[in-house]
């Protein structure tokens, strides 16, 4: 059974419509008094038989009935692009991959609902455009959030999925790999890449085998092949007996034969246990070294890897020597580094020409690149959209002018994973429409994101004023973390209170408020993701100057005014823990429980904290001591390395937030 709900607004449009002849054929198929209840009917012919599996997974998200009696639609498989038509009474559909027809699908049924009679034909741009999750800073989502995203990214027409595994994944030879981190057993994976299949996505593994391995290697099983405390110890046998097993598991569950191997970031290699055996060698001479045998294991088991290409970054640079008189990587060069697939990552730029030419700095090593763009769900609390959009439509560009046929953009949880998973959708739907489209603009992303998530697109782009406030630059290009700095920093100590010195935050966060509460109603179907935000905003007002206030009312030695803002303090108190509450409540609605805890123990020491600010204050008020001496101390701006950056308030992270000591030894 197939079954297509149709909106509020769809509905107001369908009894609007000025032709007779497209009322009296959508009451065939519809009460027109009761669509929000009703299926429409629809009668699939054509080439659909390998597609059933995936319409019945999809069904959840279209909502259409299939019946002999339904509405007559025709669907071909060929060789061209994706086209919807509904002419004369007779629907068609053409498609050319599985993915293809479930955007078609959606296509149709979003134009059948507003038109009596469309032909429109979409060109996919690129041959790979995908999704990558991240899955190992907390948060791991449930196989039923990553199917939910991959029904979305279906109707979107993204069909590709990466799972970024650092060590949330099973190795059963190495039991501590991943432990109390929720990793995916070897079914649970298995039954994403089954369920992603009947839907024309492709799932790839997505690993380290080089850095970023700190907490997989963090225990005592790896202390004979780790070099610093996230690097890999190169050359050594055991090293590459460790990665073996973690190839051949994160492989296993999958259809697939590509698998990203990582090996990004890897700024220390060489410089710890590797360099105490065998001296200083060149990074670059590592790398290859290194891949040449990673790449090895990867062949022996029929796997194509990719990796990101950070590492390889010293050739494109003119002053590092090797490059010929041409502008040209030495050809030694070039053929010293193994066979794999670079992905290029940015997610930072909005120049255009930038991307371009990385892009084709890239191609001196002998093939386009697939490119990574970014989401940014990884600013803090906060999705950073304007961000988003800005690196998005630069890069994209650049793709399509350099002629790179495979794209995906990462949903980081840098910190925490402290943003909720959902809020990539808006920009997830942006990568969609430009697969489809040369040329995309932000009302054709809105309008297919109230089809695909049943949202206000603009909406969405107004949580972002939680951190663009005032006193950050537009589109928050330098990535202020400001909600979550206002939120985490101590109320006595304030170490951001300087960045905050007359930008009138708790006004600016008051109004937000009322545009959220308003978004809240205006998203039914994203109520619980609204009021989170609501409620982040509501705390704010009080919590965002409160360093500063309680600091003025003490210079003045003000008890009167301080006993007043006592009931502040436990206003602030008792909002964070509603905050808190309602983050708990998206986090297990759609991820497993490890992790949490560490969001908990953050919200748990803002908490903590009032409590012992309320006891400091009524020890002075009581007389039983003469100094607050947190409040006597100078506020300095914050110094941090994000600081030098201009129009920002705040960007460390949590431990540089909360205190100027050491937060753990």
């Amino acid at each position: 059974m197939f079954i297509l709900r149709l909106t509020d607004a769809i509905k107001q449009s369908v009894r609007y419509l000025s032709k007779i002849k497209t009322i009296k054929l959508l009451d065939r198929y519809y009460d027109i008094d009761k669509l929000e209840e009703n299926k429409m009917k629809v009668h699939l012919t054509g080439d659909v038989a390998n597609l059933l599996a995936g319409i019945h997974q999809i069904a959840p998200e279209i909502q259409v009935e299939l019946c002999e009696t339904g509405f007559p639609i025709h669907v071909t498989k060929y060789d061209g692009p994706i086209q919807v038509r509904n002419i004369a009474g007779k629907g068609e559909i053409y498609y050319a991959e599985t993915i293809h027809f479930f955007r078609a699908l959606g296509l149709w049924l979003e134009y059948f609902g507003q038109n009596s009679e469309f032909d429109v034909t979409e060109t996919p741009q690129f041959t790979m455009s995908g999704v990558m999750i991240d899955c190992s800073r907390n948060a791991v989502p449930t196989v039923a959030e990553v199917k939910k995203f991959l029904r979305k990214m279906a109707i979107m027409g993204l069909n590709t999925m990466l799972l970024y595994t650092e060590d949330t994944y099973e190795v059963k030879d190495y039991p501590y790999f991943g432990y109390m981190r929720g990793k995916y057993t070897e079914e649970e994976l298995r039954n994403c890449d089954e369920y992603a299949a009947s839907l024309g996505i492709e799932m790839i593994p997505c690993i380290q085998t080089l850095a970023h391995l700190r907490e997989a290697i963090k225990w005592n099983y790896a202390r004979d092949f780790r070099d610093t405390d996230d690097i890999l110890l190169v050359g050594e046998e055991k090293t590459y007996e460790f990665i073996e097993s973690c190839i051949v598991a994160a492989s296993k569950p999958f259809k697939t034969k590509r698998i990203h191997i990582g090996m990004d970031e890897a700024f220390q290699l060489g410089l710890g246990q590797y360099l105490q055996k065998n001296g200083y060698e060149d990074h670059i001479q590592l790398m290859n070294k290194h891949l040449q045998a990673v790449t090895s294991i990867t062949e022996k088991h029929g796997l194509q890897p990719m990796i990101w290409s950070d590492m390889y970054y010293p050739l494109f640079d003119e002053s590092q020597g090797y490059k010929d008189e041409d502008g040209k990587i030495r050809q030694e060069v070039v053929d010293a580094i193994p066979d794999v697939q670079l992905v290029y990552w940015n997610y930072y730029s909005k120049d255009q020409k930038h991307y371009e030419k990385v892009i084709q700095d890239h191609k001196l090593l002998g093939s386009h690149p697939i490119f990574a763009g970014g989401a940014w769900t990884w600013n803090g609390i906060v999705p950073n959209y304007g961000k988003a959009v800005v690196t998005t439509e630069a890069a994209i560009a650049a793709c399509k002018k350099e002629g790179v046929k495979e794209i995906f953009v990462t949903m980081w949880g840098d910190n925490g994973a402290e943003t909720p998973l959902s809020t990539a959708y808006p920009i997830l739907q942006l990568f969609a429409e430009h697969t489809y489209h040369e040329n995309v603009t932000l009302e054709q992303v809105a309008e297919r994101f109230a089809y695909s998530c049943n949202g206000r697109f603009a909406d969405f782009m107004t949580l972002k004023y939680l951190d663009e406030t005032p006193g950050v630059m537009e589109d928050n290009m330098n990535t202020s973390m400001t909600s979550k700095v206002l939120l985490y920093q101590d109320i006595l100590i304030g170490l951001y209170d300087e960045n905050a010195r007359g930008l009138r935050l708790g006004e600016h966060y008051e109004s937000l408020v009322l545009k959220i509460e308003k978004a809240k109603r205006d998203n039914p179907e994203w109520e619980a993701l609204f009021g989170f935000y609501e409620q982040l905003a509501m705390v704010l007002i009080e919590k965002a100057e409160i360093g500063l206030k309680l600091q003025a009312v003490y210079e003045k030695d003000d008890r009167e005014t301080m006993r007043e803002m006592l009931k502040t303090i436990e206003s602030i108190r008792v909002n964070v823990d509603i905050l808190r509450k309602k983050h708990r409540d998206l986090w297990f609605a759609t991820c497993k429980p490890f992790g949490w805890e560490v969001i908990d123990i953050r919200y748990g020491g803002v908490i903590t904290r009032i409590d012992s600010v309320i006891y400091r204050i009524n020890k002075w008020l009581n007389g039983e001591i003469e100094r607050l001496e947190e409040l006597e101390e100078e506020r300095l701006r914050h110094d941090g390395p994000w600081e030098i950056l201009e129009g920002i308030v705040g960007g460390n992270v949590y431990h540089r937030i909360v205190t100027a000591g050491n937060f753990s030894l």
